[in-house]
């Protein structure tokens, strides 16, 4: 994301957060989210994603994922094609996702040049 994808008005760059609760193993959810991940990959307007684990609670998992903007989101997850991917992964979990428009940025490169 470049700071000129910060678009008030929610016409550009969004992003969408999914926290995760797993109750499977690391490598069930894992091999579920990839197979989701490669059908939204082919999807128009997605630009990229990447799954975390929590660092000292393997149940818990969050997916940060940028699209062009929220219609091409909208359309991705509003096709039918799109549902058994969501159900393999919510029989795995429960989730809490949120679309989010960005409102800030800033990079380390831009903090290392500012006066401080």
């Amino acid at each position: 994301m470049q700071p000129n994808d910060l678009d008030p008005t929610g016409s550009g760059v969004v992003t969408f957060v999914n926290r995760f609760t797993v109750h499977a193993s690391a490598e069930e959810f894992e091999k579920a989210f990839a197979e989701t991940g490669r059908y939204l990959a082919d999807r128009d307007g997605f630009l990229r994603y990447t799954l975390h684990r929590h660092a000292e609670d393997p149940t818990r998992w969050v997916n940060i994922a940028h699209w062009r903007d929220a219609a091409a989101f909208r359309a991705a997850v509003g096709s039918p094609s799109f549902a058994p991917h969501a159900a393999a992964v919510r029989r795995l979990g429960t989730s809490e996702p949120g679309l989010y428009v960005p409102r800030q940025y800033v990079s380390g490169e831009w903090a290392a040049t500012e006066d401080r």
